[in-house]
């Protein structure tokens, strides 16, 4: 039977309980070291690796065109790949006992956010998780922050393959223009926050030093032909004056990451994400001073905030979204990796259909500002009616012969509501029982 203290941990920092299986041990911190073992049995294709592909898509369109079958199929092949992906980074969630690196990679995901509106996108988009986001979880954010700013798939969702100088070789030749899109949510959204210090100026000239930055047939490269010659200006510094080039762009971006307004911005989404809606002005003050003091370690972040008392209290006011609800789910029935990654086209399809009737299309947030964190956002009507529907189709499917007495001693030990308790043992038959502990605001919030 699990500890309360184990108990908080999983409701709070990881997917929740996965009975009979030995913890992690050493704590939450020690979940982010060493290797990632998970990358290796579970991998991604990588970003080269992808882009090469669709350039064999582009030469197939031109040689077959776009309304040729073999287009057709081809296309529909990367659709398919991008759902078989999708189930990936599912079981990664559900068979990972390092939970904390997955919620954290996550967090970082959405902070991160890229929705793709083409197949083309669709396909490129677990390349970014894969080689943007998860080899960064656990070290500096300037380092997550500039494999972000240079993946593809991050130029292709905010414009800034279009973005040209506009007194640059290109665009005195093309009279192109310069698009703000990058430089204003890498400032609003990723570093410096809504209410950051920064001016429109700052935003122009920041898209400015970006210029330069676009895609070419192998994957990000730097057009010297399109930056914008000269020095920009940016929060009181200057950058570049002398040839441009990409090395101008990361000195900003380690001074940006280094701002004590983005150290700020950054505890707070943690804090709100992992402890509660209240910010806690005191714990983001914490954890903003340990993350600059360290040089900009994430994990001095983490730190902090695990060791909090907020983070160890059985308080639990969030409402996991239906991805992590689900992950959370078939970790609760045991089901493995291999399960899910065995899992047919049609109940991945169904998969797909059963979260966006949940409120969270895969991969789909309503803007760059990724999903919303408060709970009223995730429960209405139809969304619950979905996930009630989906868990108890789940527990007919794979709990007729669970106790789901035993199976909510594993999941919640000493600490299960009375009134749960109540229902579990009273329900008529197992596979109820189960479906019952499934739907309990024990297994949906944290």
């Amino acid at each position: 039977m699990p500890t309360q203290a184990e108990i908080i941990q999983a409701r709070r920092f990881e997917y929740g309980i996965r009975p009979g299986e030995n913890r992690f041990k050493g704590g939450l911190m020690a979940q982010l070291d060493g290797d990632d073992p998970l990358g290796r049995e579970v991998p991604i294709t990588r970003t080269d690796a992808r882009m090469a592909r669709l350039g064999e898509l582009r030469e197939l369109s031109r040689a077959r065109g776009l309304d040729s079958d073999e287009f057709k199929q081809a296309r529909q092949a990367l659709r398919q790949a991008a759902s078989a992906d999708m189930m990936r980074i599912l079981a990664r969630a559900v068979q990972n006992p390092r939970g904390f690196r997955e919620r954290l990679f996550a967090f970082w995901l959405d902070h991160f956010t890229v929705t793709p509106k083409q197949a083309r996108e669709s396909y490129m988009l677990p390349a970014y998780f894969e080689d943007a986001i998860r080899p960064y979880v656990s070290g500096r954010f300037a380092d997550m922050l500039k494999a972000v700013v240079t993946h593809p798939s991050m130029l292709i969702y905010l414009d800034q393959n279009t973005s040209t100088g506009p007194n640059s070789r290109a665009g005195q030749r093309r009279n192109a223009g310069l698009n703000e899109n990058l430089a204003r949510e890498i400032l609003e959204l990723h570093t410096l926050g809504v209410s950051g210090p920064y001016t429109q100026d700052d935003v122009r000239q920041f898209a400015e030093l970006l210029t330069g930055l676009t895609i070419g047939p192998e994957g990000v490269r730097y057009a010297r032909n399109r930056a914008e010659p000269g020095a920009e200006e940016i929060l009181g510094n200057s950058y570049g004056g002398g040839p441009e080039r990409l090395e101008n762009i990361f000195a900003f971006l380690e001074d940006l990451a280094m701002n004590p307004a983005t150290a700020r911005h950054l505890a707070q989404k943690l804090v709100v994400h992992f402890i509660g809606p209240e910010p806690r002005p005191e714990l983001v003050s914490n954890m903003a001073l340990a993350y600059l003091d360290s040089g900009g370690e994430m994990q001095a972040l983490y730190r902090v905030l695990v060791n909090d008392p907020a983070a160890k209290a059985a308080y639990f006011p969030k409402v996991r979204p239906p991805f992590e609800y689900i992950a959370t789910v078939l970790r609760a029935l045991s089901i493995s990796g291999q399960d899910i990654l065995s899992a047919d086209r049609r109940t991945v399809g169904k998969l797909g259909r059963d979260l966006a009737a949940m409120g969270q299309r895969p991969f789909q947030p309503g803007g760059p500002d990724g999903w919303p964190e408060a709970a009223e956002k995730w429960i209405n009507p139809p969304q619950l009616a979905a996930r009630i529907s989906w868990a108890g189709q789940l527990a007919q499917a794979y709990a007729d012969d669970r106790d789901p007495r035993a199976l909510l001693d594993a999941l919640l030990g000493n600490s299960a509501p009375d009134n749960l308790t109540f229902a579990v043992s009273g329900a008529q038959t197992k596979w109820e029982g189960v479906a019952l502990l499934l739907v309990s605001p024990s297994l949906m919030r944290r």
